[in-house]
């Protein structure tokens, strides 16, 4: 990674402007010199740019990568009206529209775990239910994935689906099985009925039949190419963004 603040890349990129603006061969030279000795492996393998008897066209190359770096460095994300830092948990934003809450039922892959850990977070789920054999933060893959999510968003393991499904309805919550199954309805013809749960399956084999059959609704995302599915992670980002949609107006 380059230190894009460095005086090193700074001075070398000094040196090689002045060589070309000054077409001399002391300022050619100094250049050399410098670029021959830097720290940075990528300026010593510009130097040869700029050897005796070089052409201006040879130090024009030079010049392109140390202008490029420069302009990276003088880019920041504030000045492009980027974004890059968290809220106080204080102050997040209230999710649109009503209770969210997200099962994971045999989830294989931590990595996938932890990014609906992050994408839970994202969406402002109330809570995160992990079932069967989906790995919690305990696993280290799912703590470095969810970076940070899995100390913002509740979350419990529990073993069976099936009794999560009930203990839902129980409270009060209407159930989405998130699945390509006949009958599922696309999901951007869904208006939530909140408090909502919705179900997340293996990444291979989905939700079991029985589950989908337990819950009160099957949502599905239609697909416009061959493939049949998304990513476990992609598909409940798709979910939970049609999910938190303003309501439409009358």
């Amino acid at each position: 990674m380059i230190d894009l603040s460095t005086e090193e890349w700074k001075t070398a990129l000094r040196l090689v402007r002045a060589a070309l603006d000054d077409g001399t061969d002391a300022a050619r030279a100094a250049a050399f010199d410098f670029l021959r000795r830097a720290e940075s492996k990528r300026l010593v393998g510009i130097a040869h740019l700029l050897q005796p008897g070089t052409t201006p066209r040879a130090i024009q190359a030079a010049l392109v990568p140390l202008e490029r770096v420069d302009k990276r460095a003088k880019v920041t994300d504030a000045e492009m009206g980027i974004r890059n830092t968290d809220r106080e948990r204080d102050s997040a934003r209230p999710p649109s529209g009503g209770r969210l809450a997200v099962v994971a039922d045999n989830i294989r892959s931590a990595f996938n775990a932890g990014g609906i850990f992050r994408t839970a977070d994202f969406f402002g789920v109330e809570r995160l239910i992990l079932c069967g054999y989906t790995p919690s933060p305990d696993n280290p893959q799912v703590k470095k994935t969810a970076l940070g999510a899995d100390e913002t968003v509740p979350w419990e393991h529990a073993g069976d689906i099936r009794d999560v499904i009930d203990r839902l309805h129980a409270e009060g919550y209407f159930v989405y099985a998130l699945e390509t199954a006949d009958g599922a309805a696309d999901i951007a013809t869904v208006t939530p009925s909140f408090p909502c749960a919705i179900l997340l399956g293996n990444e291979r084999f989905g939700l079991d039949p029985d589950v989908v059959a337990a819950a009160d609704a099957i949502i599905e995302i239609p697909s416009h190419g061959m493939k049949n599915s998304l990513n476990v992670v992609s598909a409940f980002a798709i979910a939970a963004a049609f999910f938190r949609r303003p309501p439409a107006r009358p």
